[in-house]
């Protein structure tokens, strides 16, 4: 029987105040309609009469009790126990907002005043933010945000997941969430944005400028497609990246250059992203860059005083152009042109080397993959001794799949995305490893044909994105009854639907549950976001 071993990374003990407060709390199952908007699953309704809900533009003075889902602290409002969200509200801040709008049983608002900060206050050592909407809990302790995460997973098991408390306590489901061991500078993959309209803050909007002193290369501000809050310096990705952003800023505006971004209105201009990439030398473990410059069109001699300055750095071994042609402002390119170096860097994880290039996915904290991919391989309790059957669901670029395939007899690996399932390929043989055959299909689409061209497998390991699985392959899991399933969840709530459906079933579909939940790991693989992972184990009834 695979179990889910102990993690020598322990989680914070201290339960806080506003924790407690919100045990105590039935707000989860009355925001069933928040956490799951990424699902098809129908929403409840409330019989309060109108005069029970705060009005679109009224102001309440607020006092936040925890963090939900997105990073969206959670609020009362008096007397009425009327729930309210708020974004970039804390846990224990008082402050004054205002009702923007009205979502079925809960409200949004928008933070006007602080009158008292929250609970476990840090200075954030970003000077942006307070504007970007990238870290929204920079503010927070980092041992407060980890608890908050934990704490927010145990309440979707039980109210989404209907898994009871004692249920959770008794067996030991519930694992402590597995922090983070670098909080700063993990990120090996961050895309800028150029922009013709540069975003300020309210206070500063009567110092905006003209021309190219209103030109911007950074992230867009919350809320806004057509603005981006101008970054010099991002404290996520690696110092190297942040020298070569620090190079392009330095010039890219110079009017003799003849450089201009791109217009999201009139579809004019050139340069449309920039995108870093940071692997490592896998003989010598030395960084490596990939710079990708995202453009309208192909002009390389546009960018060539660019490649000058960028080319210096030492870490830098690659420079890629993407050219997308489209109106639409996405980093992904129709044609892909090498401007300086290789077309490639590498990265090793679990002892494989794996090749990245400009568009493929990889896990974009490298450190704390080796500690995801250590609990799948764990929870998969391979024998080792190369008689098991391995089915990869949603398998991406294979890195689960290769991790396991050592241990195994065969993988196949299923994805949506060619590109993805041609860099499996390409992983595969890069690593020698034969074992391993990967398919493109969508698995929201699945017919009763699906299972036969491969054998009947011993571990499903399933890694959805945030809309869960579709029912068309709950159904198929349930009729499979593989002798375990591990299921690795970046949404917590469709991770806790789903594993209602797998192990509960669903009545009005006339579905019968089969598996038994033996462990969650919660695992943080971004501080100061509101992102969770989670790697379940279910063993067949």
């Amino acid at each position: 029987m695979a179990t889910m071993p102990g993690h020598g990374l322990r989680h914070v003990t201290t339960m806080r105040p506003w924790l407690r407060t919100f045990r105590n709390s039935t707000s989860l199952a009355s925001l069933q309609s928040h956490f799951t908007e990424d699902s098809e699953q129908a929403q409840p309704k409330t019989d309060k009469p109108s005069s029970y809900f705060p009005k679109r533009g009224q102001t309440l003075e607020l006092v936040c009790e925890s963090l939900a889902f997105k990073g969206k602290g959670m609020c009362k409002v008096a007397d009425t126990g009327f729930v309210v969200m708020c974004d970039r509200a804390l846990p224990g801040e008082r402050f004054i907002g205002r009702v923007t709008r009205r979502k079925g049983n809960y409200a949004e608002v928008t933070k006007v005043k602080t009158i008292s900060p929250h609970w476990d206050f840090v200075d954030a050592p970003c000077e942006y933010a307070s504007y970007c909407g990238g870290c929204k809990t920079q503010n927070l302790s980092y041992e407060a945000q980890v608890k908050a995460k934990e704490h927010q997973v145990h309440e979707l098991i039980i109210h989404f997941g209907k898994f009871s408390q004692t249920e959770l306590e008794s067996q030991s489901i519930m694992k402590p969430i597995v922090p983070c061991e670098i909080q700063f500078h993990y990120r090996n993959k961050m895309e800028f944005s150029f922009g013709s309209q540069k975003w300020l803050p309210r206070e500063s909007l009567m110092d905006r400028q003209d021309g190219s002193d209103n030109y911007a290369l950074g992230l867009h501000a919350p809320g806004f497609f057509d603005k981006v809050l101008n970054v010099d310096k991002c404290l996520l990705q690696s110092e190297p990246a942040n020298m070569v952003l620090a190079a392009v800023q330095d010039c890219w505006r110079d009017p003799q250059l003849g450089l201009s971004p791109y217009d999201v209105y009139s579809h004019v201009g050139f340069l449309k992203h920039l995108m870093l990439r940071t692997g490592r030398n896998v003989k010598t473990g030395i960084p490596e860059l990939m710079v990708n410059f995202v453009t309208s069109s192909y002009k390389p001699e546009l960018l060539q005083p660019l490649l000058g300055k960028i080319s210096a750095i030492p870490e830098v071994v690659s420079i890629m152009n993407n050219v997308n042609t489209s109106v639409g402002n996405t980093s992904l390119g129709e044609m892909e042109y090498t401007l300086y170096g290789k077309s490639s860097i590498t990265e090793n994880l679990r002892g494989l080397t794996f090749q990245i290039s400009a568009n493929s996915f990889f896990q974009t904290n490298t450190h704390q993959a080796e500690v995801l991919y250590k609990l799948i391989e764990d929870c998969a309790g391979l024998r080792g001794d190369g008689s098991e059957v391995v089915l990869d669901l949603f398998c991406g670029t294979g890195t689960i799949g290769l991790t396991l395939a050592r241990r195994a007899k065969h993988v196949y690996g299923y994805e949506i995305i060619p590109q993805a399932i041609a860099d499996a390929c390409l992983n595969a043989k890069l690593n020698g490893i034969q074992n391993a055959t990967f398919i493109q299909g969508d698995l929201n689409k699945i017919d009763e044909s699906f299972g036969n061209n491969f054998p009947k497998p011993d571990i499903v390991i399933s890694d959805p994105n945030r809309p869960g699985m579709h029912m068309k392959l709950i159904r198929f899991l349930l009729k499979l009854k593989a002798q375990r399933i591990v299921y690795v969840s970046c949404n917590p709530a469709t991770c806790a639907r789903d594993l209602d459906y797998l192990c509960h079933g669903v009545t009005e579909k006339g579905i019968e549950g089969c598996y038994k939940l033996k462990s969650i790991q919660p695992v943080d693989m971004f501080p100061h976001t509101p992102h969770i992972e989670c790697v379940c184990l279910l063993e067949l009834s």
